[in-house]
């Protein structure tokens, strides 16, 4: 598996509220479609697959939300393409091809999120690294 390309669609951040008390952060992951597509560009036997999905961070209760919607293109092997097809038919999508992919949309979607977080003066959803001081013993 090749990453190809990756897009944004939608890019959607809301601040519905001042009150940061009892503040909850929830990620969701969806998958909305699959489907191959041809390329002219790439010179390759493998298939391009085309990943529809949508990334959402949710500020609960009712603080702010964050709405990311794109595509990922991913060339893969034809008969891997074909397993990943045929279970999709069920909206299922085989376990290790799901957490590759969902790997590559959280690094990419998180950046962005992370980005928009800070224009718009939210806590992050995901913690940073913090230093401390260590206590000198003498």
């Amino acid at each position: 598996m090749r990453l190809v390309g990756f897009g944004y669609k939608k890019i959607n951040i809301e601040k519905l509220s001042n009150s940061v008390e009892n503040l909850k952060i929830n990620t969701n992951i969806d998958i909305l479609n699959i489907k191959t597509i041809k390329s002219n560009f790439l010179k390759s036997k493998d298939e391009v697959l085309e990943i529809e999905f949508k990334y959402d961070v949710n500020y609960e209760p009712s603080f702010a939300k964050i709405e990311l919607a794109g595509n990922v293109l991913l060339e893969v092997e034809s008969k891997i393409t074909k397993n990943i097809l045929k279970q999709w038919k069920d909206k299922k999508i085989p376990e290790d091809f799901k957490m590759a992919l969902f790997n590559l949309i959280i690094k990419k979607s998180n950046i962005k999120a992370l980005q928009l977080e800070d224009e718009m003066n939210l806590p992050y959803h995901v913690p940073f690294p913090t230093l401390k001081s260590q206590d000198k013993k003498e």
